[in-house]
């Protein structure tokens, strides 16, 4: 009985300092973990926005949708509206969520995307970060473009070996798309 004791206490005394650790590590690393994410979310915001003199991630147009809040950057040049760029994910990639910037313009075409977040496998799913496959997303018209894989019939080149990640990824697109086109006036006029 004694040695079951002893053995309960110890357990309990490094699990103890094993929590406490823990919630040290976070506390010390929260705040800059959340300083990274907002700067990918800066960046991302810059690099799928046509050239604008405004700053798109003040201009913000908050719509609700679908039951889901979005938010779209607007970018302006000379009080000009030329494009946004809003967050989307979907939850159908082949490793979990993943999560991306679109950007679009003022004539309604994409302008580029941006990777977020993903888990796909390396060297296969992953391969939704490579300039080659995000290229396919850039300069297409929103409303005559088929928004998906050419497996399914669309008109976006799914990654070989990788049609479940290129799917979600178009998906993704499609859905913010489809927000930005019923919402288009309030968020051409955010921002004036």
């Amino acid at each position: 009985m004694k040695e079951m004791l002893r053995l309960v206490l110890t357990v309990t005394i490094i699990c103890t300092f094993a929590g406490a650790l823990l919630a040290g590590v976070d506390a010390l690393t929260k705040d800059r973990i959340a300083e990274v994410k907002q700067l990918k979310q800066l960046n991302a915001i810059q690099d799928v926005l046509p050239s604008c003199d405004n700053h798109p991630d003040v201009n913000i147009c908050k719509i609700n949708h679908g039951g889901r809040s979005w938010c779209f950057y607007v970018a302006r040049k000379s009080g000009n509206f030329v494009g946004a760029a809003v967050e989307t994910t979907s939850s159908a990639g082949y490793g979990g969520d993943i999560s991306l910037m679109l950007g679009v313009t003022a004539e309604n075409k994409t302008q580029a995307i941006a990777i977020l977040g993903q888990k796909e496998t390396p060297g296969l799913g992953a391969n939704i970060e490579t300039d080659n496959f995000k290229a396919k997303f850039a300069d297409k018209a929103l409303e005559t473009t088929h928004w998906a894989v050419t497996k399914d019939g669309g008109d976006i080149d799914q990654i070989t070996a990788a049609t479940i990640s290129s799917r979600a990824v178009t998906k993704a697109v499609k859905k913010a798309i489809d927000v930005y086109l019923a919402n288009l006036q309030t968020i051409q006029e955010t921002g004036k």
